[in-house]
């Protein structure tokens, strides 16, 4: 089942080294979009050219094995003004492995991308690997998941999703990935059309 957003409680018991919003003292509306598991060359050059037409910066978690084989696409994220994060170098499940094997490729997806932004793959980190991971990451997770890999969503779904739980600070998920592209495609550029005119600007997130 899909949960376009984290509950309250959730969030409350999460380990506070968790990032899930950014606010800030100021009085300016922005939102933080970011992308999850490119770079790819299928997808994420057409998210670039939809986000400059916005003049919108972004945050994109890479895994480190497609920054290997498209360096150039990585270094054209970071020329283009973006910002990237860590999302491990195969996309690994904290959940599923062990713990060592898991910062083993963490520690490799450093090596082609040079960021202390982090986000487990799938969402999926212990308590334990938080405790582990805080002092070297910042670490970001979302409130508000798209749902633009979900088969089960449609892409108008996807959209309503983004419409309706998006507020000031809110980070949103979507994916420069095969499996999320044509959804995505249809979402992002109209939401950022629909909170560019309620005057929202679309920010990085720093380290």
């Amino acid at each position: 089942m899909h949960f376009p957003t984290i509950p309250t409680a959730v969030k409350l018991l999460a380990p506070k080294a968790l990032h899930w919003e950014i606010r800030d003292t100021g009085q300016d509306k922005k939102l933080y979009i970011t992308f999850d598991d490119g770079p790819i060359p299928e997808v994420t050059p057409e998210v670039l050219e939809i986000l400059k037409e916005y003049n919108a910066k972004a945050t994109f978690f890479c895994v480190g094995n497609n920054v290997a084989k498209y360096p150039e696409l990585y270094k054209r994220l970071l020329e283009e003004g973006h910002a990237t994060g860590n999302h491990s170098f195969s996309h690994m499940n904290g959940s599923k492995v062990k713990n060592d094997e898991w910062f083993s490729d963490i520690a490799k997806c450093r090596e082609y991308v040079e960021s202390t932004l982090f986000r487990p793959p799938h969402g999926r980190i212990t308590y334990k690997q938080v405790m582990e991971l805080k002092n070297q990451y910042k670490i970001i997770m979302w409130s508000v998941l798209t749902g633009d890999y979900d088969r089960n969503l449609t892409e108008q779904m996807v959209l309503d999703n983004a419409l309706k739980y998006s507020r000031n600070g809110s980070i949103l998920v979507f994916h420069d990935s095969l499996k999320a592209k044509d959804k995505m495609l249809y979402a992002l550029p109209r939401v950022l059309d629909h909170f560019s005119k309620l005057g929202f600007t679309f920010e990085k997130i720093t380290a």
